[in-house]
């Protein structure tokens, strides 16, 4: 009895005000990737466009893996007028979400068959807009609460998350069924659901507005650091030496910063980082396309993987942040990884016996609860990582890096599968995870070393 109490206060934290913030907040980030990824997917299939032009399509989202390109101009950059009325962290938030909204609108009223570019443009803006408010939205949760909350901030991050995922994946395909005219492909029902899409980002914008800005701005330290750095650069012009100064605070210290404080363990951090999700991202690219092309419908594949799978993700995403509290990170972030590969590999089993309901719900199940653990413990292993004065460009640089490599070897995935076949595809992905796993040991080995 008492154990079972002790669980039960370890979850009362998930009522926390701030806790709830970010549950919204994930529904608001969560919603435009998979209208770009997996959900886009099916819509260009559906129109006859290529395999190999879909795996194209899946460096779209390589705008997340390069946001710490520009997380330095919203991490110290002033909107003018939204910032003095909304305050820094929540102008780049409305900005960035109506910017989603008007591209998620332009695609909604394109046509892949008729004009792939115009919709490839979209796309990006999308993806650009919506790497954008992640950054903004990372920083917001890292300056927001102490670190005692990050887990179930992450936790309620990805509840958010993975719901917005199911109205972007099964939500939209429910919609496109509805408005389509028998299971022909109709550009107007795909053009139907992607603005419904445009319409949910009004949680996001909502969210903006009711929240409060996170007293993050440290202005005296800002303002120190300035000067002291201008010394550096007083025999130039007062411009001049003004901008060096601002480089040096918004690109040059976040980087320094890092490495200072972890030294020759840096560089192993940093690929564990930009390694532990390859599995599992490069499998979410051919999932939908090897769904349709085992034979399951789009009704089907939207109550088992877009609902129900998305159910099992919340499962995962609460209960690793119930283990989080409980155990180490770094044991949580090896059974996440350990999980994806076991799952990825249980895919190939799919693969080879062919259309199966129960199998694949089975499947699904234990590949979402999986995503859900390893996700929820790499939220706040790099959270962790990242110093608050700098949270905006250091999370970017970590959130990028988690996604580029992968997301780049992602793209040949349709070329490997018409080549290869799909068992021989989930295998390669899973075992390509296998590495992932001494990493995690060695860093372990080395932190506590």
């Amino acid at each position: 009895m008492s154990k079972l109490k002790s669980w039960l206060q370890s979850a009362e934290i998930y009522l926390e005000k701030r806790v709830v913030i970010l549950f919204f907040f994930g529904f608001s980030s969560g919603l435009p990737l998979l209208l770009i990824f997996t959900t886009l997917g099916l819509w260009l299939r559906g129109a006859g466009i290529s395999l190999e032009n879909i795996g194209y399509f899946s460096w779209i989202p390589l705008a997340y893996g390069w946001k710490w390109v520009w997380s330095p101009l919203v991490d110290r950059v002033s909107i003018p007028l939204l910032t003095n009325w909304l305050g820094r962290r929540r102008a780049w938030l409305l900005l960035s979400q109506i910017a989603v909204v008007l591209a998620l609108i332009g695609m909604a009223n394109s046509d892949p068959q008729q004009n792939l570019s115009a919709f490839v443009i979209f796309a990006l803006i999308v993806a650009y807009s919506s790497a954008t408010q992640d950054i903004v939205i990372d920083a917001f949760r890292i300056e927001s609460a102490p670190e005692k909350f990050q887990a179930a901030m992450a936790a309620a991050y990805m509840t958010g998350y993975r719901i917005a995922m199911m109205v972007a994946g099964a939500g939209a395909l429910i919609i496109t069924a509805w408005a389509s005219d028998g299971d022909a492909y109709q550009l107007s029902a795909w053009s139907i659901s992607y603005l419904v899409m445009a319409g949910c980002m009004s949680v996001g914008i909502i969210t903006t507005f009711v929240c409060h800005e996170p007293d993050y701005e440290n202005k005296q330290k800002d303002r120190d650091a300035l000067i002291a750095s201008k010394l550096k650069h007083q025999h130039l012009p007062k411009t001049i030496a003004h901008f060096l100064a601002w480089l040096d605070i918004a690109i040059v210290e976040p980087f320094a910063d890092f490495f200072n404080r972890y030294g020759k363990p840096a560089a192993v951090i940093l690929l564990l980082i930009g390694t532990y999700r390859i599995s599992d991202i490069v499998m979410g690219v051919m999932a939908n396309p090897f769904y349709l092309d085992m034979g399951y419908t789009l009704g089907e594949v939207a109550a088992i993987s877009k609902v129900f799978g998305v159910i099992m993700t919340l499962l995962g995403a609460a209960l690793g942040g119930v283990l989080l509290s409980r155990y180490s990170t770094y044991s949580i972030l090896f059974l996440g990884a350990c999980l994806v590969v076991i799952t990825n590999l249980i895919f190939a089993v799919l693969a080879f016996v062919g259309k199966d309901l129960a199998l694949l719900t089975l499947i699904i199940s234990m590949d979402n609860i999986s995503a859900g653990i390893a996700t929820t413990a790499f939220i706040t292993y790099i959270s962790k990582l990242t110093n608050i004065e700098f949270s905006a460009t250091q999370y970017a640089l970590f959130s990028s890096l988690m996604l580029l490599f992968p997301k780049f070897i992602a793209g040949f995935s349709g070329v490997y599968v018409e080549s290869f076949g799909y068992i021989e595809f989930f295998v390669g992905s899973a075992l390509i995870g296998v590495p992932v796993l001494g990493l995690i040991i060695l860093l372990k080995k080395i932190i506590d070393e």
